[in-house]
């Protein structure tokens, strides 16, 4: 696996258009727990008021909250579940359930998945009537 990591890191090194992350031994509850003992300690320590705990502020304390949140998951196998994956990050994202196993998940797979996300309308929250979104709730 390592190996196969370092491959594909130098393979995309140069890359720009998106980001992939591989998630090995992670749990999406692990991570929240792990977040809100760091925020628990800040606050015991005096660091940090209980009313300064914003989404901002525990999105920080999460692993991967340097990242960017997933527009889409693809999930493969007819399973129709997050399986306890990026629980924080999901808040937003899009789904795609397949019955193609991953190993035989191919470019077309992968077409017909983006082609089904181009379809959809993003809210992030918001109604479809809701005229005042701010730009800037579309990038979440």
């Amino acid at each position: 696996i390592q190996e196969g990591i370092k491959q594909a890191e130098q393979l995309t090194a140069n890359n720009t258009g998106c980001t992939v992350v591989i998630a090995a031994d992670y749990g999406g509850q692990w991570d929240i727990v792990e977040a809100a003992k760091s925020l628990a300690s800040k606050v015991a320590e005096g660091a940090l008021a209980v009313d300064q705990i914003t989404p901002e502020v525990f999105q920080s304390q999460i692993c991967l909250g340097d990242l960017p949140m997933p527009d889409l998951c693809i999930r493969t196998a007819g399973e129709c579940r997050i399986s306890n994956f990026l629980l924080w990050q999901m808040a937003y994202t899009e789904f795609y359930f397949t019955d193609i196993y991953w190993p035989d998940f191919d470019e077309q797979a992968f077409m017909d998945a983006l082609a089904d996300f181009q379809r959809r309308e993003r809210r992030f929250g918001h109604t479809s009537n809701d005229t005042n979104i701010d730009s800037e709730d579309m990038s979440a």
